[in-house]
């Protein structure tokens, strides 16, 4: 089962139709045709909205939604995703981490986020597979969250699909119009740093963990929250070369997305 790092929006705007994602809403609900041979039968899910200060794991068997979004119509807030939860694949997870060196815990409480909850309301829409989320770490140490994927990748079977939940760009959407020469400078060191193939895994690694040296990488990532899941991507499908699957305007910059077989 291949590994995915999409864009998930702005809020809930995705599911309200809004314009300025137009051209990431059929993306999203076009993804399981396009890019799946077989549907999943777990899901874990990286999302760019949820951090510890260890790795930590959904664990309830029914996971309420989170909406960790503010100003939105009242509509918004009364969506259902009633995808399960499984706290047996949370428990391995957990024991799978550990055992990779890497600090975890299962949270029993802990709800879908909206970069959880959004994208999947478009991608699965029939909520029927089981869904585990696992967190950020507040460091933010690119290098670690490659470690995460590297740990990680011996679950990502024919089985188990692992989506990445961020935003390529994320430094002031929407607030210029027309192409933005820093946005594209930093697209294209992304595109070459994930896609080329004369990279071997370790030049890969390089890259990524030295981010903050692409072209005006703080200008579009002034936190970098909604890039770090690309690092545990990449790490879980073993630094090997994926494939551009979006690139597209969205909320007035031009936003990525990658696919890994």
């Amino acid at each position: 089962m291949p590994v995915a790092y999409i864009p998930h929006g702005g809020g809930p705007l995705p599911l309200m139709s809004c314009p300025n994602h137009a051209n990431m809403i059929p993306f999203l609900s076009d993804f399981s045709k396009t890019w799946l041979k077989v549907m999943p039968k777990m899901i874990i899910m990286v999302s760019a909205h949820w951090e510890s200060n260890s790795v930590s794991i959904t664990g309830s068997g029914k996971p309420e939604l989170y909406f960790d979004y503010g100003g939105f119509p009242a509509e918004t807030y009364q969506y259902k995703y009633p995808s399960p939860g499984d706290p047996e694949f949370a428990q391995t997870l957990q024991s799978v981490l550990k055992k990779g060196g890497i600090e975890a815990k299962v949270d029993n409480n802990r709800g879908y986020d909206h970069g959880m909850f959004v994208p999947m309301m478009m991608m699965f829409p029939k909520a029927d597979i089981p869904c585990v989320q696992v967190s950020l770490l507040k460091s933010m140490d690119p290098g670690m969250h490659i470690k995460l994927g590297e740990v990680l990748s011996p679950l990502i079977t024919d089985e188990v699909l692992l989506v990445g939940s961020g935003f390529s760009f994320h430094g002031g959407m929407g607030r210029s119009k027309g192409t933005d020469p820093k946005n594209e400078a930093f697209e294209e060191w992304l595109r070459d740093a994930i896609t080329n193939e004369k990279y071997t895994p370790g030049e890969r690694t390089a890259l990524l963990n030295n981010w903050e040296s692409a072209p005006h990488s703080r200008y579009c990532h002034p936190r970098e929250e909604h890039l770090i899941p690309l690092h545990v991507c990449a790490g879980a499908a073993k630094n090997t070369p994926g494939t551009l699957m979006f690139d597209a305007p969205v909320m007035g910059k031009r936003v990525s997305g990658y696919f890994w077989k």
